[in-house]
Formats: structure tokens, sequence, C-alpha cells
């Protein structure tokens, strides 16, 4: 479980970590630019929002630590701790079927919103580092 206590952070692999899920009160970094896009996080016990040009990518309640984030025109893939279970909220193309993998198990096919939103349930107690995997 890497808290990441910069906030946000570029790996050596070009991959973004993000969130301190440990913090009693809220952490915010905003205009963080990386590649072009500008980064802001929020994070702290209750939550943690991580946006690219004022548009949701991640966002989890209760707050997690997400490490190694890549993302491209066919896929969201990171790792995420955190204590309990936490309601995960990706932001991805409006009204899009993905195919949705948590810790090596295939959930099937799932559809984003009008907004391009879904959500995902996942117990992270005692589990360390869950990856998730969403494709297109």
């Amino acid at each position: 479980m890497a808290l990441v206590k910069d906030l946000i952070k570029v790996e050596s692999d070009g991959s973004l970590s993000f969130g301190d899920y440990t913090l009693e009160a809220k952490g915010k970094l905003e205009d963080f630019k990386y590649n072009g896009d500008v980064y802001s996080v929020k994070t702290y016990k209750p939550m943690t929002k991580f946006k690219r040009n004022d548009m949701l990518v991640y966002e989890s309640v209760p707050g997690t630590s997400v490490n190694n984030l890549v993302e491209d025109e066919e896929k969201l893939e990171f790792l995420v701790s955190g204590e309990g279970d936490a309601q995960i909220t990706v932001g991805l193309e409006e009204n899009t079927e993905y195919d949705v993998n948590i810790a090596g198990t295939d959930l099937g096919k799932m559809s984003t919103n009008m907004s391009g939103k879904l959500s995902l349930s996942i117990d992270l107690q005692g589990k360390g580092e869950v990856k998730v995997v969403i494709k297109k």
C-alpha cells in the first residue's frame, strides 16, 4: 500500500500515482502539469477525487490511494488501496461498454451512463493493492 505523500506523482514508467486516504484533513493539489494536461487532486479519509483538465478521472468514497494509473483510448488501468469497501467512480467515454477486471476476476461488460461515469464497488480491507483494468 504505497501512499502518495506528494498527492500526485509521476512514476518512472510515466504512469501517475495520487491520493492519501490516511489524511485527517483534506489534502489538495491543483495545476499539476503533465504531458500537456492539468491535473488536480483532493484527498483524505472520506474521499479522493482526481481530475484532468477539470474533467473527472477518478473518485472514491472513502478515500483511497491509486498507483500506476495508465489511461489511453482503449484502457484505464491502476492499482488501488484503502480501508474497507470503496465506491469508485471513473470518468470514461459516455454510453460505452467496457470489460471490467478487478483483482484478476472478470466482472464482464459494464456500460457508462450519459455522463461517461462507471461506478465500481471494491472491498479493499486487508488486500493491499488491488489491480483494476477497464478495457473498451
